[in-house]
């Protein structure tokens, strides 16, 4: 993790004051993937490059897009919570080639407001870096219809990162570079509104 940044940004905001949220697509039992975003986000929060907080899609009950609600549904407590983050980063393993099922469900029940013209950035894990494109070519286009601002570059997790269970200093170093890629790039277009971007097409056909 980079040095405590200093306090001023743009529109006098700290990014400290950057609220960032990780939506962990996974349901498995809690894994390697789980253990790295808690790091990064520990890490994040410690060295001042914003509050954030991990969203475990494993721990919300939602119902599926297009069938009829379900008793208890989780989703308007998660909603609220990607309205009020500044940023989020999506990170799910690869799977059947792209990314989780339960990740697609929960982005076709978003609202279109809950990141429209938020910075978005992609994490995604396989066995190998055969499938590092599968996550994040598959994830840009359905962010794109939310029309977020993309962090220009993702990152990828293998197996061979990984010793015991714990991630290694340099695919943990390029992790938490894309958190503070995102803290950074939320404290620069803050307070912007959604002028600073064109609105996605989805929202204006709405």
């Amino acid at each position: 993790m980079p040095a405590r940044p200093n306090a001023g940004t743009s529109r006098g905001r700290s990014v400290a004051d950057v609220r960032v949220e990780i939506v962990l697509g996974s349901v498995t039992p809690p894994g390697r993937m789980h253990s790295a975003v808690l790091g990064s986000a520990a890490r994040a929060t410690g060295a001042g490059f914003g509050d954030v907080a991990v969203l475990d899609l494993a721990t919300v009950r939602t119902g599926f897009a297009g069938a009829p609600p379900i008793e208890g549904d989780e989703l308007p407590s998660a909603v609220e919570r990607l309205r009020a983050a500044d940023a989020v980063l999506f990170a799910s393993p690869v799977y059947r080639g792209s990314f989780t099922g339960v990740l697609k469900n929960f982005l076709d029940v978003l609202p279109l407001d809950a990141l429209e013209g938020k910075p978005a950035g992609i994490l995604a894990m396989g066995n190998t870096r055969d499938h590092s494109l599968g996550v994040e070519r598959h994830l840009r286009d359905v962010l794109a219809w939310f029309g977020v601002i993309p962090a220009p570059t993702a990152v990828f997790l293998s197996a061979a990162d990984f010793e015991a269970g714990v991630l290694q200093p340099g695919p943990s170093a390029d992790l938490d570079g894309l958190v503070v890629t995102l803290v950074q790039l939320a404290a620069s277009t803050r307070g912007m509104g959604r002028e600073f971007v064109l609105r996605p097409q989805a929202a204006r056909e709405g």
